[in-house]
């Protein structure tokens, strides 16, 4: 069957996947630096020396080479390329349910956000605690099956759902304001800059807007997951007791940047790919 006679959702997906592709090859290395930073929370004793988002980067390329900064885009790729694709293919379902013939408001976008985003993030977090844990440099993993197979196998397939609520409680809050930011940015543009050429460029500075904003609201939430998802035995409430009595406050903005800038860039890619697709296909985003 060709893909324009396909359901609208379908189509939805394929778009979706496309763009989650490309944003994240462009965008891997950030997240690795990001994983590092955060898991070496663990390691750093209270006091000591600071370690920033540029000494991790060249730590990695001078022990693991360049291709290192890479390490995790398997994983990274078997959960964007299904997991994006489902996040759009929700989204554009209950938008068409709940707002066939209206425009979302603010409150709609961030139920619309935060929705799809709960969805996706359920279905694919076995694959993003593999994914965590492959950048974390602690584990010798050879594949992602392999992955897959050594959890269930030595802490059981419960481990695999490790860091489920502080997940949800970053990534719902995340998609639904960055949908709400996004949407808004975009509705405050004159009518001849998002009718004109330059209207993608336009929507990907409301989407880089939107990427930081979100970000940094859901950033303690990002630190807790990746604390609990490589190491297991951890709960969600001792992951944040313990970087709390570590670094105190500032450790719940351990590796800010690096996933501010991630998610914002891969964020305002995605979305810009995937409206821009959608119109290729006579839909509306």
């Amino acid at each position: 069957m060709e893909l324009s006679l396909a359901h609208p959702a379908i189509k939805a997906f394929v778009c979706g996947s496309v763009s989650g592709t490309c944003s994240t090859l462009l965008f891997q290395p950030l997240d690795l630096v990001k994983t590092r930073l955060q898991t070496l929370q663990s390691g750093v004793q209270p006091g000591s020396g600071r370690v920033g988002m540029v000494a991790v980067l060249l730590s990695v390329v001078r022990t693991e080479r360049l291709l290192g900064l890479w390490k995790g885009v398997s994983p990274s790729f078997a959960r964007t390329i299904p997991g994006v694709g489902l996040y759009f293919s929700t989204y554009y379902s209950l938008k068409q349910h709940f707002f066939q013939d209206s425009r979302p408001g603010a409150a709609g976008a961030v139920l619309l956000g935060g929705g799809a985003r709960a969805v996706a993030g359920i279905v694919m977090l076995p694959v993003t605690v593999i994914k965590a844990r492959f950048e974390c440099g602690r584990y010798s993993y050879g594949s992602v099956t392999g992955a897959l197979r050594s959890v269930c196998r030595t802490e059981g397939p419960a481990a695999l759902f490790s860091g489920l609520v502080a997940t949800l409680l970053r990534d719902v809050p995340f998609s639904g304001l960055y949908v709400m930011f996004y949407s808004q940015a975009k509705a405050s543009l004159p009518i001849d800059i998002s009718t004109s050429a330059s209207a993608p460029l336009a929507n990907f500075g409301c989407g880089l807007l939107a990427g930081v904003s979100a970000s940094l609201v859901t950033q303690p939430a990002d630190v807790v997951k990746t604390r609990v998802q490589v190491n297991s035995q951890l709960r969600t409430a001792e992951a944040i007791r313990c970087i709390y009595m570590e670094h105190r406050l500032q450790g719940f903005f351990r590796g800010a940047v690096p996933r501010a800038l991630r998610r914002t860039m891969i964020a305002a890619m995605a979305w810009t790919v995937y409206e821009q697709m959608m119109a290729r296909f006579g839909l509306e985003p």
